[in-house]
């Protein structure tokens, strides 16, 4: 059944009331929006809390950006979601925000990816740090789009995080993914090592994606070079068998640890 207006409105609200109450943004910052169909965007106004909006001070947009309703202005970062929902076709949400630590990462220039945590490579994949831009301008859509079309979360240089979804409490989910990622990774970084997984581990958890029939991009992370040969190789999680899968991943599994030796030599 699929949800009506007010209650995606709502839906909205619940979502900018939990990225408030974790912290995730403070005074007015941070947007959030829904697309209704391939026409209409239902988006977070501008000088509002998002823990304390209600369903009829949200605004209606067109893939313009030009307003359809609402009282209250459309948030300065609208562009940005617009630019996603032209890129990716398959996005219904877009949550952006500034969680504490994640965005420590985009202040220090690190991006968060590294294969370490089995949930957030199968579910979610590398996140990357996007480059700097003006809040506001095309600066920050420009940026973007040049990530977007493989990745579901993302880094914003100085900024904060965005993440994308099938529904909005699909993005929100991933943001909260994220930040723990962050934290995470933080903490061992500040033990002294951060232990990356080995290919062969990083194959059999893109194995579980594909039998999991996980469909979101996962161009995978820059150490052991098996994420991004997967998402190019790897089976689907249909229309194959077994036997076949596994001989897949033993034959790409071979090439990627051949090739890692290579480059040890």
């Amino acid at each position: 059944m699929v949800p009506s207006e007010f209650q995606l409105r709502q839906d909205i609200c619940e979502v900018g009331r939990r990225i408030c109450q974790h912290g995730f943004v403070a005074s007015n910052d941070g947007n959030i929006s829904i697309r209704l169909n391939e026409k209409e965007v239902l988006a977070t106004p501008t000088g509002v809390s998002k823990g304390f909006m209600t369903p009829e001070m949200l605004v209606k947009v067109n893939m313009q950006g030009e307003q359809l309703s609402g009282q209250l202005k459309p948030s300065s970062e609208l562009k940005m979601h617009l630019e996603i929902y032209r890129q990716r076709p398959d996005v219904r949400a877009v949550v952006h925000a500034h969680p504490p630590t994640a965005t420590g990462f985009a202040v220090a220039g690190i991006p968060l990816d590294r294969c370490v945590l089995p949930e957030i490579i199968i579910n979610l994949g590398s996140i990357p740090l996007v480059a700097y831009g003006t809040p506001s301008t095309d600066e920050v859509p420009a940026a973007v789009k040049e990530y977007i079309g493989s990745h579901d979360a993302l880094l914003l240089a100085n900024h904060g995080a965005l993440t994308v979804g099938t529904d909005v409490y699909n993005a929100y989910y991933k943001m909260e993914s994220l930040e723990l990622f962050a934290k995470i990774s933080l903490t061992a970084r500040l033990l002294g090592n951060e232990n990356v997984l080995s290919a062969e581990q990083v194959y059999k958890l893109m194995e579980i994606r594909a039998r999991s029939g996980v469909t979101s991009p996962n161009p995978g992370c820059v150490d052991c070079g098996a994420c991004s040969v997967s998402t190019r190789e790897a089976p689907t999680a249909t229309g194959i068998t077994e036997e076949e899968l596994q001989e897949i991943i033993t034959n790409v599994t071979r090439r990627v640890l051949a090739s890692l030796g290579d480059r040890q030599q």
